[in-house]
């Protein structure tokens, strides 16, 4: 073959490439999958799964800043459990349905201050998927009959929550509970000021089976989280601290150091009359005077730390001089 026929057939084989390619485009194109037109009246889900329909109005314009649950657990968009607007406001078709300038009708559930929603039909959108654990009694507990919700306390939308944050605790529950929060400024006081404890330290806010809401089921199983020294076992016990811490402390704050109700020796007194306390407190007693404090010298009833000089382990004690004292 010579060079120019070489050059004739690598040309017509070209050309029969070509048309080939050419006549199997049409069909290849057909069976490509066409891309999606994309409906400019749908907005992107900017938080939320499925809250597009919600953001084409709330934007960061909004007072307060609804888009600011993205920062927090709730707009967590790569987790399953992770409600949508609805989830907790309703499908709130007439506040979605709504056109016009005039203000639209609030959705089926809201939570703010003007809400015409019942505080347990609040809770129950939390209670939806916030259930047992520590919330297990909340049903019949004190704030729930007495009509607080879950967003009485809590800020949803806001990154700080200052419920869930001890130094901020207390600005939350004190504005209902005014005489605790007076009670924790005198002399002597749990260190909820300086941010050391919170109230849900000895408190469980969404119920209990102790009573006033207390962490554990009893007062002194609640106070021994912290103290436990106080627990024993003792050999002698003190009755009165193995029963109810509360029979001699305030646990929210006392001019008394510490956080007692009163002073010895009159807080012993209290339990224990006749022989126990047989002296005057205040010098001799006089005729016909039963109640002491007569005179200027005190006696050793009332001097130093009065019955403590002596009994010191109030809360219980190993001594073996208890049986000599209960001859």
């Amino acid at each position: 073959m010579s060079k120019w026929q070489r050059i004739i057939a690598v040309c017509a084989a070209s050309v029969g490439l070509g048309l080939l390619l050419a006549s199997a485009t049409p069909v290849l194109a057909a069976d490509a999958p066409k891309p999606a037109v994309a409906n400019k009246d749908v907005a992107k889900d900017l938080v939320l799964r499925g809250d597009a329909k919600c953001t084409r109005c709330h934007d960061e314009a909004d007072s307060p800043e609804l888009l600011a649950i993205a920062t927090t657990r709730h707009g967590v968009k790569g987790d399953a459990r992770t409600p949508s607007c609805t989830s907790c406001h309703g499908d709130s078709e007439k506040h979605l349905g709504h056109k016009g300038s005039a203000k639209p009708p609030s959705p089926d559930r809201t939570f703010g201050k003007k809400t015409l929603n019942s505080a347990a039909e609040r809770s129950d959108a939390c209670l939806t998927c916030h259930k047992g654990t520590k919330r297990t009694y909340w049903q019949g507990s004190q704030h729930a009959s007495n009509d607080v919700a879950c967003s009485s306390c809590h800020k949803i939308h806001g990154q700080n929550d200052k419920v869930r944050n001890k130094k901020t605790q207390t600005e939350v529950c004190f504005t209902c509970h005014k005489t605790e929060r007076n009670e924790t400024h005198k002399i002597s006081a749990h260190p909820l000021a300086d941010g050391k404890m919170a109230c849900s330290d000895c408190h469980n806010a969404h119920g209990s089976a102790g009573p006033k809401l207390l962490a554990k089921n009893t007062l002194n199983e609640t106070c021994y989280t912290c103290h436990s020294e106080k627990r024993g076992p003792f050999l002698w016990e003190h009755q009165p601290a193995t029963e109810n811490c509360a029979s001699c402390h305030t646990a929210h704050g006392s001019n008394i150091s510490p956080l007692l109700k009163s002073r010895a020796p009159f807080m012993c007194s209290q339990c224990h009359d006749g022989p126990h306390n047989s002296k005057a407190p205040y010098g001799p007693v006089a005729a016909g005077n039963q109640g002491g404090f007569v005179g200027t010298n005190p006696t050793e009833n009332a001097t130093g730390r009065a019955c403590m000089n002596c009994h010191a382990m109030v809360h219980g004690s190993n001594s073996p001089a208890g049986a000599l004292l209960h001859r």
